[in-house]
């Protein structure tokens, strides 16, 4: 697995992660520990999105840094795909 598609993994993960964590907090929404639970996976997940953006480009058209002359998003492989 090349560290493209860790990166990748890791966000998905974090993905899973919050949505799950976040259905259980809408029936306990007074739970300390799942909250915390809850904002160690977001901070987690922007740290990975962080990392992967700075060594790929943006995961999405709205995450990526001041674009200046070119929409540069559309330059690099998207990042479902799977390099060669």
């Amino acid at each position: 697995m090349t560290n493209r598609q860790m990166l990748l993994k890791r966000i998905q993960v974090c993905d899973f992660v919050l949505t799950e964590t976040n259905e259980f907090l809408d029936n306990h929404p007074n739970n300390t520990e799942a909250i915390r639970y809850l904002n160690k996976y977001r901070e987690l997940r922007k740290d990975a999105v962080r990392d992967y953006e700075e060594k790929y480009g943006p995961i999405t058209a709205t995450g990526y840094k001041n674009y200046t002359d070119r929409f540069t998003y559309v330059d690099n492989p998207w990042p479902w795909e799977v390099e060669a």
